[in-house]
């Protein structure tokens, strides 16, 4: 195998990834521009949303207020409710979202609290799937808890016993971590999701135009006319490939760091309140955990890429994958699942928990062997198979 060979190839494949404007965008304008997106833009877009149903007005209406006119009183004065007239259908009024929720007070409720007894309990309807029917329920949960206690805090004031003898015990809790640890446990759940999925979608375009794109176009005949052998293709190819999902994946990183710098809010709210900096050397870790991780991803896409037809046909064949890839690297974010010896020899999901772990800012060195050397086995196999296809007549003049 000659290096000028592949060093040829590649230079003419490089050129032509540079004039595509779809591979152009998929490398360096996306994941520049999505963190910043998700934290100015949609971050401050769900926080003004996410407040605004906490501020606004709840429309609730009563039901038997005659019963408990204590508790009633105490529900119109809560700040946040406008009271309406109950009518009959008032469970549809909900589910139409005319009113947030419906408070019934039970016959002979102050009766049984004057008796000192428990009263039946107060029921409160209301919308489960309607995020401001679900405010409106957490106010009234507070109001009534409030209730409760002003009436348990009187009947032993009454008895003469001390409120203390309701907290016989209380406990402090005492955080044994640092900030920056917390911190950068909570972002350490989803970095790697992005990372692995930026991964492949730096390799998905550039695989495919120069598979089934120089079909289309009528290209590739001509490299395989030329002198230069099918490996030397290959690993020329390959390496472009590996490039824009190598850059794709350190744009990721830099704009996510960038963000998190700038964007003290969005780091904040991420981290709820323990916003945290990026360790260089957990990112350096990180990317010799992709490198292998990235030739599977390009030996992957250029093997489907080149059995297709058209451009088309190749991103009907490529597409699932990336939704396949969703699965394993969400594992990062699910709680409880952490990394062992079964799971270190499971492609991607093996990255993606050993990732969090970097990030929180722990390196178990015999999980990072197996890991990479299992991803070295699973990258040198979709790269042998990228080659067998690249030997294959049939595939390479589908038509």
């Amino acid at each position: 195998m000659r290096l000028g060979n592949i060093a040829i190839i590649y230079r003419k494949e490089l050129i032509d990834a540079v004039r595509d404007r779809r591979t152009l965008f998929a490398t360096l304008v996306f994941p520049v521009v999505l963190f910043p997106l998700m934290s100015v833009g949609l971050g401050e877009v769900m926080e003004s949303s996410v407040k605004r149903i906490r501020t606004d007005t709840a429309r609730i209406a009563l039901l038997g207020e005659e019963h408990a006119p204590a508790l009633a009183a105490r529900l119109r004065d809560h700040e946040g409710f406008e009271m309406v007239a109950a009518a009959e259908d008032f469970k549809r009024q909900i589910t139409d979202k005319k009113l947030r929720a419906v408070v019934e007070f039970p016959s002979g409720f102050d009766a049984a609290l004057a008796a000192g007894e428990s009263p039946a309990p107060v029921k409160v309807y209301f919308y489960s799937a309607e995020p401001r029917s679900q405010a409106a329920l957490r106010r009234l949960e507070e109001a009534l808890r409030e209730h409760r206690d002003q009436v348990v805090e009187q009947r032993l004031s009454v008895a003469g016993i001390p409120p203390a003898i309701l907290h016989p015990v209380e406990s402090r809790d005492q955080n044994v971590a640092s900030a920056e640890k917390v911190g950068g446990l909570k972002l350490a759940g989803l970095l790697p999701y992005f990372i692995i999925l930026l991964t492949l979608v730096g390799a998905l375009n550039p695989a495919i135009d120069m598979t089934a794109g120089e079909k289309e176009r009528g290209t590739l005949e001509t490299i395989l006319a030329s002198a230069v052998r099918r490996t030397e293709l290959v690993a020329g190819k390959f390496l472009l490939v590996l490039t824009a999902s190598l850059v794709t994946s350190a744009l990721a990183l830099a704009s996510f760091a960038f963000t998190m710098q700038f964007s003290r809010a969005y780091a904040e709210e991420m981290t709820r309140g323990q916003a945290t900096s990026i360790s260089l050397v957990a990112v350096a870790a990180v990317f010799f955990l992709v490198l292998p991780l990235a030739v599977l991803f390009a030996g992957v896409m250029l093997s489907l890429a080149l059995s297709a037809r058209s451009f088309k046909e190749a991103q009907g064949y490529t597409g699932p994958v990336i939704f396949l890839a969703i699965i394993p690297a969400a594992m990062a974010l699910m709680p409880g699942v952490e990394l062992n010896l079964r799971l270190a020899l499971v492609p991607v999901v093996n990255v993606s928990l050993l990732a969090k772990e970097i990030f929180a800012g722990s390196y178990p060195w015999n999980s990072i062997a197996v890991v990479f050397l299992s991803t070295c086995v699973y990258a040198a196999a979709a790269l042998f198979v990228a080659v067998r296809q690249f030997h294959r007549e049939e595939v390479l003049f589908r038509s």
